[in-house]
C-alpha cells in the first residue's frame, strides 16, 4: 500500500496524485490534508512516514510547496529514506539504487503532468538489489 499526504502548498498535486492512483488500481491511503488550509508540514510527515516505519505500507509520497520541507522532515525519522525529486531520472534512481521509501514533491515547483510522471517512474521502478548499493543504503541507515 501506499501512503500520501501534503501540506496546504502540495494539496492540488496531492489530489491530482490521489486520483491516477485510483485510475491505476494502486491502493493507498490519503493522510491529507483534504483543502488548502494551512497546516505544519512535520505532522504530516509523521503521520505518513509512522505508517511505513510501523510496517502498514510499503511506501509513501509527501508533497509540499517545495517539497523540501517534508523530505527534511521525513529523513529524521528512522527507517526512512526520502527523496525530493523535480525529473523522472532521478525518481528512478532512487529506487534503483537507494531503495527510497518515499517520494517528496513540490506541488509549487512541479506541473501536475510532470509531478504525475515522476510519481509514476518512482511507483513503477524496483530496487536493484546490487550488494553495492545494499552497503551503502546500511551505512546511510546507520548514521545517527
Amino acid at each position: 500500500m501506499i501512503v500520501i499526504g501534503c501540506d496546504h502548498g502540495g494539496y492540488e498535486l496531492k489530489e491530482e496524485i490521489a486520483a491516477y492512483l485510483k485510475e491505476n488500481n494502486v491502493e493507498y491511503k490519503d493522510f491529507g490534508i483534504y483543502s488548502e488550509k494551512s497546516v505544519d508540514y512535520p505532522d504530516i510527515a509523521i503521520k505518513v512516514c509512522g505508517e511505513i516505519v510501523k510496517g502498514n505500507a510499503e511506501k509513501g509520497i509527501l508533497i509540499c510547496g517545495t517539497g523540501i520541507g517534508m523530505s527534511m522532515a521525513a529523513n529524521k525519522i528512522k527507517g526512512i529514506r526520502c527523496a525530493l525529486c523535480g525529473d523522472v531520472y532521478s525518481a528512478k534512481m532512487t529506487r534503483l539504487h537507494n531503495d527510497s521509501n518515499v517520494l517528496a514533491l513540490g506541488g509549487r515547483v512541479l506541473g501536475k503532468g510532470l509531478g504525475i510522471e515522476i510519481a509514476d517512474a518512482w511507483l513503477n521502478t524496483e530496487f536493484s538489489g546490487e550488494e553495492r548499493h545494499i552497503n551503502r543504503i546500511n551505512k546511510v541507515m546507520s548514521i545517527e
